[in-house]
């Protein structure tokens, strides 16, 4: 039995015979036994993804526009990215380049490209805090359905020992109550993107949407009472008391009345009638009355703010008034939200993704966002600083350093990297060697006899020989 076949029973549950005691069997990973006992369940720890991925799918993605707008921004920066090699020496960045070993991602699957890759990453990891891209096939990458994957560690009692590691991954196709049998993964086949540490494990993520849960049931009753509110008239609330000497069978039959004439938003604003005896009190207020916009404007700030997503970019109430959508104030807040947000998550998806493509020595995965519309801001800022680069670069070479040295060091920040030529000033003339002999008076420097020897005769207008300066003292 094999190591991936010793994994999978580990995952799928035989029946045992009750009283019976069956020889216990030994996974063996990185040098270390791990006991798999009666039932064929690893012994250790199996941190199994939160069961309610599929209920938060619904209930906050695709029901609720504010979570659904925080994300869609994410995910809109996020997948404009392309991936390069960036060279890495003593510790300090480097070029970027490519090469065909990126074809991978910039092809993970069949009609795939690089944004889908990363939209399905960005996606997974904010609805469940995990994502999972799986390399099967030698050249195919396969995104898998978080919640139907389970992280086994290695360990006899808990994921938070000290020798605690991850031995593998269970990928059970239609989730762990479909009876499939599951497919075992090793780390190296897996790109494991979690961004967001969950603090009750050691290796699962959790979602940003978690802290925010009672935020987005409020905002979701908000917009449900603003439905009624209209629904019922676009009036405020009313009680309609009437004589107590009325029957009760006249007072059920004028409700029906009202109700059928009186609410509903086609009725909003009409008069209404009232039978003798019938008094009207509102016990209501309106939307305006009760703030409503600040209300729920407040909400959607604290979810934009769990996103990571500025209001003025998410195009929120509170970040759409004043002077938020200022240029500079409005850049600010892009700007905020490329380096504080989608950057980050940018970093950590390329060292998520290193273990299933292959890196070349000397370098890193890296992202190239050169070329995003968003951050023209950005683009300035670099042109600012090349342009100080320059400045640099030029008083380097002036010093009498080497040309290449000089632009590896200044691009790289790294001023160790600097060689110097051995020759000074601003005409970078070789210093003259202690004890020569002065040079005769009117001589030319043997360095300009080849820029002289090319030149027509200098001889004064006069036709006569040009005259030596004449000898200090003399």
């Amino acid at each position: 039995m094999g190591m991936i076949d010793r994994l999978r029973a580990a995952l799928t549950p035989v029946p045992v015979e009750r009283g019976v005691m069956w020889p216990g069997e030994w996974l063996n990973f990185g040098g270390r036994g791990y006991p798999i006992t009666l039932n064929q369940t690893l012994t250790g720890n199996r941190e199994a993804p939160d069961p309610g991925y599929s209920g938060l799918v619904v209930w906050a993605y695709q029901s609720d526009p504010i979570v659904y707008a925080c994300m869609n921004r994410r995910a809109q920066l996020f997948t404009e990215a392309r991936f390069q090699w960036r060279n890495v020496r003593n510790g300090r960045p480097g070029d970027l380049y490519g090469t065909k070993g990126l074809d991978i991602l910039e092809t993970p699957w069949l009609n795939g490209t690089t944004g889908d890759l990363l939209g399905g990453m960005i996606q997974d990891h904010d609805l469940a805090g995990n994502a999972y891209i799986a390399r099967r096939g030698g050249d195919v990458l396969k995104r898998l359905r978080p919640d139907w994957v389970t992280i086994i560690s290695g360990s006899n009692s808990s994921a938070w020992d000290i020798d605690a590691k991850v031995i593998g991954y269970g990928f059970q196709p239609g989730g762990p109550g479909s009876g499939r049998p599951p497919i075992i993964l090793l780390p190296e086949q897996v790109a494991h993107f979690k961004a967001s540490p969950d603090p009750l494990s050691p290796w699962r993520g959790m979602s940003w949407l978690t802290p925010v849960l009672r935020e987005i049931g409020a905002d979701r009753a908000a917009t449900e009472h603003k439905a009624r509110f209209f629904e019922n008239g676009a009036t405020p609330n009313m009680v309609v008391s009437f004589d107590p000497t009325i029957p009760k069978a006249t007072i059920d039959a004028y409700a029906e009345a009202v109700r059928n004439g009186q609410e509903g938003a086609a009725n909003a604003y009409r008069t209404m009638f009232l039978g003798s005896g019938a008094k009207i009190e509102v016990v209501g207020k309106d939307l305006q009355q009760l703030d409503f916009k600040v209300t729920q404007g407040a909400g959607e700030t604290r979810i934009a703010a769990a996103a990571g997503v500025p209001p003025a970019v998410a195009g929120f109430s509170e970040g759409l008034q004043g002077s938020s959508l200022n240029a500079g104030n409005f850049s600010a807040a892009m700007r905020l939200f490329a380096d504080l947000t989608i950057a980050p998550l940018w970093r950590n998806a390329c060292a998520s993704l290193s273990p299933i493509v292959n890196v070349p020595g000397g370098a890193e995965l890296w992202y190239d966002s050169r070329d995003i519309p968003a951050l023209r801001e950005n683009m300035l800022d670099a042109a600012d600083v090349q342009t100080k680069q320059a400045v640099a670069i030029r008083q380097y070479i002036d010093a009498g350093f080497e040309p290449d040295s000089v632009v590896d060091a200044v691009t790289a920040g790294d001023l160790k990297r600097l060689k110097h030529s051995g020759l000074y000033s601003v005409q970078l003339q070789p210093p003259q060697p202690e004890g020569s002999p002065e040079p005769e008076p009117g001589a030319i420097p043997e360095q300009l006899k080849p820029f002289v020897a090319a030149m027509p005769d200098m001889k004064p207008a006069d036709g006569t020989e040009p005259v030596a300066p004449a000898k200090a003292g003399s």
